[in-house]
């Protein structure tokens, strides 16, 4: 008979006892008293401990990036007799005997269900992709530990076990709770680290995978031998054991993935109602049925992982399903049980710390060097080398489990479970410390998880760009989404960028002999849109960001990335839209920590040698809406602009999106424009769209020109811009405001200023020098366009400039000149959407806007923190704090094109 069936034997035997008082606490019942009638009200008591205890511990070591699995040992170990248990009473009262029965089929029933998770995890996939270094490095990782743990276990055995106990069969376990990697901590580890995208993380998820199922194998296998009573009787549990796993897979399988298919949850790539039902069934049958033939019955659970498919999402979302009830809940309360059986007061001897310490030198020792070994003969140099040992050293989850059917089997007691729990904790705790010091940030190769896909243009493929009548135009774009509801942002910024499809080229065309054709008919030759999107190419590259987690679904959605690229709805919008206009998407996928989203932007738009990085910011991006007021115009700075009689309903999604933001202006090697989306007009038909641009001068405003004139030369579009001169006013009242709110001090150029609001991009003090190589610059380039001499202009670009509206004004107080420009934008402009387009000006401003911008934000109803400033700019704070409701397209130029 299973460990499974015992279990739920002892159960009903609980039940079947004579029921005491009903009355509850009301009627003077004690709660904490066990009940073999109500055993729920003391199954509450313990979890809540259990996971209170727990989360503190997580709470404690999550900052030094240890694995959940240390603080769920750790409790276990604290509510056990080592230290809460010499309290008097505590363990007859809170883990009394008769109220074990309980925890103990709970904690079963978790395990099960977790190593279906853990089975569910192993893609066979990964392996083929590094299939020499990952089979040297696993093989040696196992080879060589087993050897020598079965050597220690000679030691052991003599030392500390009783002699009635089978000598082969402890040789068996120390060999196996040696030689055994923890895969799922592994997977957890590598996903604190950050290397999942590393080739030393591809590989050793490579190498963890392989050694994980051998450790099953290898761990079925004594579990078989033990439980049998006879050689003859293991031998018939092994056989049935190999015909159920071959069962599972083909037949099964074959039956799930068909009624996965039939039932549309496939295609669907997320399991209806009846297929979560089978496979919690599935996963139940596997569990009972490897228990009932002596094999126990967690292999059954991970067994029933092995046959689900991975195609569509599918897995990823049947995870999402299961992952946080198993892990918060069940996974827990199994640790528990193992801390209740580790007792550290045993140790009590020189003669069993130096054996505690033979093992921790042993497993680690043979899994590092063998496994570093195995990684620098592959090629690896000795920093990578060191870090795959590390990591394979690793054990956690999966070698407590073989310490409990060890302790179950009554293969090892009390003792000898404590030196190995203490064994597990230790080389578990030193993996993250050990990689950090082998395999830092600065040196780590990133490859792998970024997956590209996508149509691009024959330009584009053949290396070429094409020309345009003004080499500041943005001919590739890099769009960067990480939600479905910044579509719409991205959606219209392209729409209106997008010449593919315009009448008229914005460019001169080369004859055959390469000279430029003047001739009166250039417009209309070249004026279909076939012949157009031949000679001028707008390309488009969607990098989509999805964070990775320490979740179980996020470790498979980094895996699988290959197929979230295809399947992702995101990208696949974005695709038909441009599709239908005809704008070449290409499209990339990264699966990574939120915190390095910066850094993957910047990475992406070095790669594909992007011009512009658009960063699009819906109105969806914050949760909020007003509640009592005309305009329901939402504001994705609402959640940190605290205004009132607006219902927030999430304050930290807009903070911590725009923190990214800025981590974005900051590293970006490219111009960058963040596009804050309020909406279209709500006009039926093509949307007409006007742009007003307050020019101040400086390498961000002269972006804005740049591409504002660019953007006219869609048809749809007209535009306004000012040029605005700031006068001095030496009034009292106007000084003392200054002297307030002017800061004493800029950080250096190109520096990360840290204030409140987390990472800040300020740069330097400009010298006389680069003022006047500014102001030059600004006068170039405002003549170039305002000239009215049109000798030399291509006629696109004459037809761009005829729209745009030029003007110049000087103002004691421009922010409130901007401001009072873009309320009357939006009066003339009823039934247009209306964009206002700024520099960010957070550096090399032509002046400072500081005492004007803090007097606007004491005016303005609510507080604005210094998030909004720091992300849009004084401009576009200004027009934040005042309720403006247009659309903002805030520039920053590339920091080596200023």
């Amino acid at each position: 008979m299973g460990q499974f069936t015992r279990e739920v034997l002892e159960v009903a035997h609980i039940f079947s006892r004579a029921a005491a008082n009903q009355g509850g606490v009301i009627s003077g019942d004690n709660p904490v008293v066990f009940n073999t009638s109500d055993p729920f009200r003391l199954w509450v008591i313990q979890i809540i401990i259990i996971v209170f205890v727990i989360q503190m511990l997580h709470m404690a070591l999550g900052p030094i990036r240890q694995p959940r699995v240390i603080a769920e040992v750790i409790g276990g170990i604290i509510l056990g007799p080592t230290v809460m248990g010499r309290i008097p009473n505590f363990r007859a009262k809170i883990f009394p005997t008769d109220g074990m029965a309980i925890l103990n089929i709970t904690a079963t029933i978790g395990l099960v269900f977790y190593l279906f998770l853990v089975g569910l995890e192993i893609d066979t996939r990964v392996i083929k992709k590094n299939l020499t270094s990952a089979a040297s490095i696993s093989l040696a990782g196992l080879i060589f530990p087993l050897g020598l743990g079965a050597a220690l276990g000679v030691g052991l055995y003599h030392e500390f076990v009783n002699p009635s106990v089978n000598f082969g069969y402890f040789i068996l376990f120390v060999a196996v709770a040696v030689g055994i990697t923890a895969f799922p901590v592994l997977c957890r580890i590598l996903t604190a680290l950050k290397l999942l995208d590393t080739t030393v993380g591809i590989v050793t998820l490579s190498a963890g995978v392989g050694n994980d199922v051998i450790g099953w194998i290898l761990l079925a296998l004594a579990v078989a031998l033990v439980n049998a009573s006879s050689g003859l009787t293991a031998l018939w549990v092994l056989l049935a054991c190999v015909g159920y796993v071959i069962f599972l897979l083909y037949p099964v399988r074959w039956a799930f993935v068909w009624l996965a298919r039939r039932t549309g949850s496939l295609e669907q790539g997320s399991p209806t109602t009846t297929m979560m039902m089978v496979t919690l069934l599935v996963v139940l049958i596997s569990a009972f049925f490897t228990d009932i033939i002596g094999v126990h019955a967690i292999f059954g659970g991970f067994l029933a992982g092995l046959i689900i498919p991975h195609e569509n999402g599918f897995a990823i979302s049947l995870v999402e399903k299961l992952e946080d009830f198993i892990t918060i809940l069940f996974m827990p309360i199994y640790f528990t049980l193992s801390g209740l059986n580790t007792n550290l007061g045993l140790l009590n001897n020189g003669v069993t710390w130096g054996y505690v310490f033979l093992i921790c030198v042993v497993a680690f020792a043979s899994k590092f060097f063998a496994c570093a070994s195995a990684a620098l003969a592959t090629g690896f140099n000795w920093r990578e080398a060191g870090a795959i040992g590390s990591l394979m050293s690793c054990k956690g989850l999966v070698e407590l489990i073989v310490l409990n059917i060890g302790l179950q089997a009554g293969i090892l007691d009390n003792r000898t479970f404590s030196m190995f729990v203490v064994h597990a904790l230790f080389l578990t705790f030193m993996t993250t410390p050990l990689v950090l010091l082998f395999y830092p940030e600065r040196l780590r190769k990133h490859v792998g998880n970024v997956l590209r896909g996508g149509l691009r243009s024959d330009m584009e493929e053949s290396g070429s760009r094409p020309t345009t009548s003004d080499s500041a135009f943005k001919t590739k774009i890099s769009v960067i989404l990480d939600k479905i509801d910044q579509l719409p942002a991205a959606m219209m910024l392209s729409q209106l960028v997008n010449t593919n499809i315009t009448a008229s080229p914005s460019f001169e065309p080369l004859d055959e002999k390469g000279a430029s054709d003047s001739s009166d008919d250039v417009a209309s030759k070249y004026s279909h849109p076939q012949t157009l999107a031949s000679l001028i190419s707008i390309n488009v590259d969607v990098l989509r960001l999805i964070e990775l987690t320490n979740r179980t679904s996020a470790v498979l959605r980094s895996q699988e990335a290959d197929t979230l690229l295809y399947n992702d709805p995101v990208v696949s919008i974005f695709r038909t839209f441009g599709a239908l206009n005809k704008l070449p998407i290409s499209a990339s996928l990264s699966v990574i920590n939120h915190d390095e989203f910066p850094d993957a932007v910047a990475r992406h738009a070095s790669e594909s040698d992007s011009q512009l990085v658009i960063l699009p910011w819906s109105r969806g991006s914050a949760s909020v809406y007003a509640s009592d007021t005309q305009d329901s115009t939402q504001n994705p700075f609402d959640g940190i602009f605290q205004k009132p009689n607006v219902h927030i309903q999430d304050q930290t999604n807009s903070v911590v999106y725009s923190e990214f933001i800025r981590g974005v202006f900051l590293k970006s090697p490219s111009d960058v424009a963040l596009f804050v989306d309020r909406g279209l007009s709500g006009e039926v038909g093509p949307s007409v769209h006007h742009i007003l641009l307050p020019f101040f001068g400086g390498p961000d405003d002269r972006l804005a020109l740049s591409f504002l004139v660019q953007l006219c030369h869609n048809s749809l579009v007209t535009a306004t811009v000012v040029r605005i001169t700031k006068t001095e006013d030496l009034s009292p009242l106007s000084v003392a405001a200054e002297a307030k709110t002017v800061p004493a001090a800029v950080p250096l150029s190109g520096t990360n200023h840290l204030t409140l609001a987390a990472a800040d991009t300020v740069y330097g003090h400009q010298t006389t020098q680069t003022r006047l190589a500014s102001s030059t610059a600004d006068s170039l380039i405002w003549d170039k366009y305002t000239a009215t001499n049109s000798e030399g202009r291509s006629p696109t670009l004459s037809a761009a400039l005829s729209r745009i509206t030029f003007s110049m004004e000087t103002s004691t107080t421009p922010l409130r000149t901007v401001i009072g420009l873009a309320q009357s934008s939006l009066t003339r402009n009823t039934g247009k959407t209306v964009t206002v387009v700024l520099g960010r000006s957070r550096r090399m401003a032509v002046e400072s806007h500081g005492a004007e911008l803090g007097v606007i934000m004491g005016e303005a109803a609510g507080h604005m923190g210094s998030s909004v400033p720091k992300t849009l700019g004084d401009v576009g704070a200004a027009l934040i704090a005042k309720g403006i409701h247009t659309n903002l397209l805030v520039m920053q130029a590339a920091i080596a094109n200023s």
